[in-house]
Protein backbone atom coordinates (compact mmCIF):
# COMPACT_ATOMS: atom_id res chain seq x y z
CA UNK A 1 0.00 0.00 0.00
CA UNK A 2 1.65 3.65 -0.96
CA UNK A 3 1.18 6.12 1.24
CA UNK A 4 -1.54 8.60 0.67
CA UNK A 5 -1.23 12.54 -0.56
CA UNK A 6 -1.21 14.84 1.40
CA UNK A 7 -5.07 16.52 1.60
CA UNK A 8 -5.63 18.18 -1.35
CA UNK A 9 -8.96 19.73 -2.84
CA UNK A 10 -8.87 19.73 -6.56
CA UNK A 11 -11.34 21.15 -8.56
CA UNK A 12 -15.30 19.27 -9.14
CA UNK A 13 -17.36 19.94 -11.88
CA UNK A 14 -20.98 20.49 -12.55
CA UNK A 15 -21.90 19.50 -16.17
CA UNK A 16 -25.28 19.67 -17.92
CA UNK A 17 -27.83 17.32 -16.28
CA UNK A 18 -28.98 16.12 -20.41
CA UNK A 19 -25.53 15.65 -22.05
CA UNK A 20 -26.50 13.58 -25.08
CA UNK A 21 -23.69 11.47 -25.51
CA UNK A 22 -20.83 10.88 -23.05
CA UNK A 23 -18.10 8.42 -23.60
CA UNK A 24 -16.35 7.39 -20.07
CA UNK A 25 -12.90 5.79 -20.69
CA UNK A 26 -11.53 3.49 -18.05
CA UNK A 27 -8.27 3.43 -16.09
CA UNK A 28 -5.48 3.41 -19.40
CA UNK A 29 -2.09 2.95 -17.01
CA UNK A 30 0.39 3.91 -19.86
CA UNK A 31 -1.94 1.80 -22.69
CA UNK A 32 -0.86 4.52 -25.73
CA UNK A 33 -2.12 2.10 -28.40
CA UNK A 34 -5.18 0.67 -26.91
CA UNK A 35 -6.10 4.36 -25.97
CA UNK A 36 -5.54 5.64 -29.70
CA UNK A 37 -7.67 2.46 -30.92
CA UNK A 38 -10.09 3.44 -28.72
CA UNK A 39 -11.30 6.82 -29.36
CA UNK A 40 -11.23 5.60 -33.28
CA UNK A 41 -13.74 3.38 -32.22
CA UNK A 42 -15.77 6.05 -30.25
CA UNK A 43 -15.50 7.99 -33.32
CA UNK A 44 -16.88 5.85 -35.11
CA UNK A 45 -19.66 5.45 -32.90
CA UNK A 46 -20.23 8.84 -32.52
CA UNK A 47 -21.24 9.42 -36.07
CA UNK A 48 -24.67 7.32 -35.99
CA UNK A 49 -25.48 10.60 -32.96
CA UNK A 50 -24.85 13.33 -35.56
CA UNK A 51 -27.15 15.63 -33.66
CA UNK A 52 -25.12 15.33 -30.53
CA UNK A 53 -21.90 16.29 -29.43
CA UNK A 54 -19.72 13.47 -27.96
CA UNK A 55 -17.64 13.98 -24.38
CA UNK A 56 -15.17 11.69 -23.37
CA UNK A 57 -14.54 11.59 -19.85
CA UNK A 58 -11.58 9.96 -18.83
CA UNK A 59 -11.69 8.06 -15.32
CA UNK A 60 -7.87 9.00 -14.83
CA UNK A 61 -4.87 6.64 -13.66
CA UNK A 62 -3.32 7.67 -17.16
CA UNK A 63 0.12 6.31 -15.62
CA UNK A 64 2.07 3.42 -14.32
CA UNK A 65 1.92 -0.28 -15.28
CA UNK A 66 1.88 -0.13 -18.96
CA UNK A 67 4.77 0.76 -21.17
CA UNK A 68 4.15 4.20 -22.64
CA UNK A 69 2.88 6.75 -19.71
CA UNK A 70 4.88 9.53 -20.99
CA UNK A 71 2.86 9.48 -24.60
CA UNK A 72 -0.82 8.76 -22.67
CA UNK A 73 0.13 12.39 -21.02
CA UNK A 74 1.35 14.14 -24.34
CA UNK A 75 -2.20 12.64 -25.95
CA UNK A 76 -4.56 13.77 -23.13
CA UNK A 77 -2.19 17.18 -22.72
CA UNK A 78 -3.17 17.81 -26.18
CA UNK A 79 -5.86 21.01 -26.24
CA UNK A 80 -6.38 19.88 -29.83
CA UNK A 81 -7.55 16.78 -31.38
CA UNK A 82 -9.39 18.01 -34.70
CA UNK A 83 -12.05 15.34 -34.28
CA UNK A 84 -14.64 17.68 -32.65
CA UNK A 85 -14.69 15.65 -29.41
CA UNK A 86 -14.67 17.31 -26.05
CA UNK A 87 -12.49 15.94 -23.67
CA UNK A 88 -12.60 16.14 -19.71
CA UNK A 89 -10.10 14.29 -17.60
CA UNK A 90 -10.10 13.38 -14.56
CA UNK A 91 -7.34 12.74 -11.35
CA UNK A 92 -6.88 8.90 -10.52
CA UNK A 93 -4.57 7.79 -7.41
CA UNK A 94 -1.28 6.79 -9.85
CA UNK A 95 -1.66 10.47 -11.53
CA UNK A 96 -1.85 12.35 -8.03
CA UNK A 97 0.88 10.33 -6.33
CA UNK A 98 2.79 10.45 -9.67
CA UNK A 99 2.50 14.34 -9.54
CA UNK A 100 3.63 14.14 -6.01
CA UNK A 101 6.76 11.99 -6.67
CA UNK A 102 8.00 14.69 -9.04
CA UNK A 103 8.06 17.18 -6.35
CA UNK A 104 9.24 14.57 -3.33
CA UNK A 105 10.74 11.51 -4.73
CA UNK A 106 12.45 10.73 -1.08
CA UNK A 107 8.66 11.08 0.50
CA UNK A 108 6.96 9.23 -2.14
CA UNK A 109 9.44 6.58 -3.10
CA UNK A 110 6.83 3.84 -2.65
CA UNK A 111 5.47 5.23 -5.51
CA UNK A 112 8.26 3.37 -6.83
CA UNK A 113 6.81 -0.16 -6.13
CA UNK A 114 3.30 0.92 -7.62
CA UNK A 115 4.15 0.67 -11.48
CA UNK A 116 6.09 3.67 -11.63
CA UNK A 117 9.07 2.23 -12.93
CA UNK A 118 7.41 1.53 -15.67
CA UNK A 119 6.51 5.10 -16.01
CA UNK A 120 9.71 6.34 -15.80
CA UNK A 121 10.87 3.90 -18.37
CA UNK A 122 8.82 6.18 -20.72
CA UNK A 123 10.69 8.68 -20.20
CA UNK A 124 14.19 7.44 -20.78
CA UNK A 125 14.96 6.92 -17.61
CA UNK A 126 15.84 3.37 -15.55
CA UNK A 127 15.22 3.50 -11.65
CA UNK A 128 17.77 0.79 -11.44
CA UNK A 129 20.61 2.88 -12.07
CA UNK A 130 19.61 5.41 -8.93
CA UNK A 131 18.74 3.62 -5.84
CA UNK A 132 21.52 1.91 -5.37
CA UNK A 133 23.71 4.79 -4.86
CA UNK A 134 23.70 7.49 -2.02
CA UNK A 135 21.40 10.57 -2.92
CA UNK A 136 19.77 8.30 -6.01
CA UNK A 137 15.66 9.44 -5.71
CA UNK A 138 16.83 13.10 -5.50
CA UNK A 139 19.06 12.84 -8.60
CA UNK A 140 16.31 10.77 -9.99
CA UNK A 141 13.83 13.30 -9.43
CA UNK A 142 16.01 15.85 -11.13
CA UNK A 143 16.18 13.95 -13.99
CA UNK A 144 12.65 13.26 -14.17
CA UNK A 145 12.22 17.03 -14.04
CA UNK A 146 14.15 17.99 -16.51
CA UNK A 147 12.83 15.33 -18.91
CA UNK A 148 9.13 15.72 -18.53
CA UNK A 149 7.91 18.46 -20.32
CA UNK A 150 6.42 21.35 -18.36
CA UNK A 151 2.81 20.63 -19.97
CA UNK A 152 2.66 16.93 -18.44
CA UNK A 153 2.95 18.60 -15.12
CA UNK A 154 0.66 21.36 -15.62
CA UNK A 155 -1.81 18.46 -16.61
CA UNK A 156 -1.68 16.41 -13.86
CA UNK A 157 -1.74 19.52 -11.53
CA UNK A 158 -4.83 21.09 -13.47
CA UNK A 159 -6.99 17.19 -12.87
CA UNK A 160 -10.53 17.42 -11.30
CA UNK A 161 -11.30 15.17 -9.08
CA UNK A 162 -15.23 14.74 -10.12
CA UNK A 163 -17.38 15.58 -12.81
CA UNK A 164 -21.15 15.22 -12.31
CA UNK A 165 -24.32 15.81 -14.48
CA UNK A 166 -27.29 15.49 -13.56
CA UNK A 167 -28.01 11.87 -11.63
CA UNK A 168 -24.19 10.70 -12.71
CA UNK A 169 -21.30 11.06 -10.86
CA UNK A 170 -18.00 10.37 -12.71
CA UNK A 171 -14.81 9.40 -10.14
CA UNK A 172 -12.21 7.91 -10.58
CA UNK A 173 -12.61 5.45 -7.24
CA UNK A 174 -15.90 5.65 -5.94
CA UNK A 175 -17.27 7.47 -3.21
CA UNK A 176 -17.60 7.45 0.83
CA UNK A 177 -21.20 5.74 1.06
CA UNK A 178 -23.85 8.32 2.06
CA UNK A 179 -21.88 11.12 2.66
CA UNK A 180 -23.29 14.39 0.89
CA UNK A 181 -21.72 15.00 -2.06
CA UNK A 182 -20.28 18.49 -1.03
CA UNK A 183 -18.53 16.68 1.94
CA UNK A 184 -16.53 14.03 0.01
CA UNK A 185 -12.69 14.35 0.05
CA UNK A 186 -10.48 14.02 -2.78
CA UNK A 187 -8.98 10.79 -0.99
CA UNK A 188 -12.21 8.69 -1.31
CA UNK A 189 -12.48 9.58 -5.05
CA UNK A 190 -9.44 8.83 -6.03
CA UNK A 191 -8.64 5.88 -3.17
CA UNK A 192 -11.65 4.26 -1.78
CA UNK A 193 -12.54 0.56 -2.43
CA UNK A 194 -14.76 -0.63 0.45
CA UNK A 195 -17.43 0.20 1.90
CA UNK A 196 -18.44 1.54 -1.83
CA UNK A 197 -18.04 -1.54 -3.35
CA UNK A 198 -20.33 -3.13 -1.54
CA UNK A 199 -22.94 -0.48 -0.15
CA UNK A 200 -22.40 2.20 -3.69
CA UNK A 201 -23.48 5.79 -3.57
CA UNK A 202 -26.38 5.41 -0.82
CA UNK A 203 -27.11 8.72 -2.59
CA UNK A 204 -29.03 9.20 -5.73
CA UNK A 205 -26.74 9.07 -8.50
CA UNK A 206 -25.23 6.22 -10.46
CA UNK A 207 -21.07 6.72 -9.96
CA UNK A 208 -18.99 6.13 -13.13
CA UNK A 209 -15.47 4.89 -11.91
CA UNK A 210 -12.65 2.96 -12.23
CA UNK A 211 -9.63 2.10 -9.69
CA UNK A 212 -10.89 -1.57 -8.69
CA UNK A 213 -9.69 -3.55 -11.49
CA UNK A 214 -11.08 -6.59 -13.33
CA UNK A 215 -11.61 -8.25 -16.43
CA UNK A 216 -14.93 -7.44 -17.09
CA UNK A 217 -16.98 -4.47 -16.09
CA UNK A 218 -19.09 -4.40 -12.93
CA UNK A 219 -22.83 -3.41 -12.87
CA UNK A 220 -23.01 -2.59 -8.99
CA UNK A 221 -25.44 -1.28 -6.72
CA UNK A 222 -25.64 2.46 -7.84
CA UNK A 223 -22.13 2.27 -9.57
CA UNK A 224 -20.54 0.61 -13.13
CA UNK A 225 -17.14 0.07 -12.75
CA UNK A 226 -15.27 -0.05 -16.55
CA UNK A 227 -11.60 -0.27 -15.32
CA UNK A 228 -10.60 -3.77 -17.81
CA UNK A 229 -6.68 -4.12 -16.34
CA UNK A 230 -6.02 -2.90 -20.03
CA UNK A 231 -2.35 -3.08 -19.25
CA UNK A 232 -2.52 -6.93 -18.23
CA UNK A 233 -5.62 -7.82 -20.33
CA UNK A 234 -4.81 -5.40 -23.46
CA UNK A 235 -8.47 -4.12 -23.25
CA UNK A 236 -9.63 -0.76 -22.59
CA UNK A 237 -13.42 -0.09 -21.97
CA UNK A 238 -15.51 2.79 -22.32
CA UNK A 239 -19.47 3.39 -21.60
CA UNK A 240 -21.70 5.12 -23.57
CA UNK A 241 -23.96 7.03 -21.91
CA UNK A 242 -27.13 9.11 -23.43
CA UNK A 243 -30.12 10.14 -21.62
CA UNK A 244 -31.78 7.07 -19.72
CA UNK A 245 -29.47 4.56 -21.51
CA UNK A 246 -25.92 3.41 -20.94
CA UNK A 247 -24.02 0.79 -23.25
CA UNK A 248 -20.06 -0.62 -23.82
CA UNK A 249 -18.58 -0.02 -26.68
Amino acid sequence: MILPSPPLRRQRLTLPADLPLVYAIGDVHGCHDALLALEARIRMDAADHRDARPLIIYLGDYVDRGPASSAVLEHLATERHGDGIERIALCGNHDDTFLKFTEDPEGNRRWLDFGGDATLRSYGLEPARYLDRAGGLRALGEDLRARMPARHIAFLRSLPVAARAGDRLFVHAGIAPGVPLRQQEDYDMMWIREPFLTEGPRLPVTVIHGHTAGREPVFGTGRICIDTTCYATGRLTALRLTPGDTALL
